[in-house]
C-alpha cells in the first residue's frame, strides 16, 4: 500500500525538477545573443536611446531571473530586450 502512495509522489517530484529546466538553454542563448547585440548597438552609437535603456533594463532582469532559475521569464525578458535593441539600432 505504501508503494502505491510513494510512486506517484516520486513521479510528481521528478516532473517538478524537469520542468525547471525546460527553458534553461533558451534563456542562456537569448541572453548571450542580446548582450552581443547590445554591445554592437553601443559601438554604433545607439547607447543613448530610450530603446537601448529599456533593453538594458530587461536584460538585467533576465539575468536576475536566470540566477533564480526562473527560465521562462528569463527567456521572455531576453526576447523583449532583443526587440528593443533592434528598435534602438533602427533609430526608434
Amino acid at each position: 500500500m505504501k508503494a502505491w502512495i510513494c510512486v506517484p509522489l516520486m513521479a510528481l517530484a521528478l516532473a517538478g525538477c524537469a520542468g525547471k529546466t525546460a527553458y534553461r538553454e533558451s534563456c542562456g542563448s537569448q541572453i548571450d545573443a542580446a548582450w552581443r547585440e547590445l554591445d554592437l548597438a553601443k559601438a554604433e552609437g545607439f547607447a543613448g536611446t530610450v530603446s537601448y535603456s529599456k533593453a538594458l533594463s530587461l536584460l538585467t532582469g533576465a539575468k536576475t531571473q536566470q540566477q533564480f532559475e526562473a527560465y521562462e521569464g528569463c527567456t521572455s525578458k531576453a526576447e523583449k530586450a532583443r526587440f528593443y535593441i533592434r528598435e534602438s539600432r533602427a533609430g526608434r
